[in-house]
C-alpha cells in the first residue's frame, strides 16, 4: 500500500518528500534509475516528515518490533522504534551480527544474498513492522518476513520510504 492510497493523497509532505529523494540514471549498472535516500536525509524537514508519516501509521498499533533491513533500514527504524515505543532490531548482511543467528536466503537478479537476525532479537508473539528504504521486487522484504516469523513474531507490516510499483529499466 502506498501512502497515497493510505488516506494521505494531496498531503504535501508526499510531494516535498518525494522532490528530497535524487534519483541517479545508471547506478549502480546500466539500466538502473537509482532511488538515492541520502539526499532526503540532508532535508531536516522532509526526513522529519518521512518518519512523522511512518510514526502516525504505526503509534497505535502495538508493534513491540521494529525490524530494520542493512543498511538503509537502519536510518529510519531507531527513529520510528523510539517514537512508537517499541525495540529495534537489525537485520543484516551475514557475520554482522554477534551470537547465535538465523540466516534466511533471498533471490536477487544476479544471484543470492542471505538476511541473518539473532536468535534472541524477537519472542514468539512480538508484533512486527519492517522498515526498508525501498521496495521493488519484495525478494529482500520477503526474506526478512521469514526470518521473523520462524522465531514467532507476527509481521503487522512491511514499511518502505520509497515504493516501485512497476520496476523500469532504460535504455540509453
Amino acid at each position: 500500500m502506498f501512502a497515497a492510497e493510505n488516506g494521505l493523497k494531496g498531503d504535501p509532505r508526499l510531494e516535498a518528500i518525494s522532490q528530497a529523494i535524487r534519483v541517479v540514471p545508471h547506478f549502480p549498472k546500466k539500466g538502473i534509475m537509482f532511488q538515492d535516500i541520502t539526499t532526503l536525509l540532508l532535508d531536516h524537514k522532509a526526513f522529519q516528515d518521512t518518519v512523522d508519516i511512518f510514526v502516525d501509521r504505526y503509534r497505535n498499533m502495538d508493534i513491540s518490533v521494529v525490524a530494520g533491513i542493512e543498511a538503509r533500514g537502519f536510518m529510519f527504524g531507531p527513529s520510528i522504534a523510539l517514537a512508537i515505543g517499541a525495540k529495534f532490531v537489525p537485520l543484516r548482511k551475514p557475520k554482522k551480527l554477534p551470537g547465535k543467528v538465523i540466516c534466511e536466503e533471498y533471490e536477487l537478479e544476479y544471484g543470492t544474498d542471505c538476511l541473518e537476525m539473532q536468535v534472541d532479537a524477537v519472542q514468539p508473539g512480538d508484533r512486527a513492522l519492517i522498515v526498508d528504504d525501498l521496495v521493488a521486487t519484495g525478494g529482500t522484504l520477503s526474506a526478512a518476513i521469514r526470518l521473523l516469523e520462524r522465531m514467532g513474531a507476527q509481521v503487522v507490516e512491511c514499511g518502505c520510504v520509497v515504493g516501485l510499483p512497476e520496476v523500469k529499466v532504460i535504455d540509453t
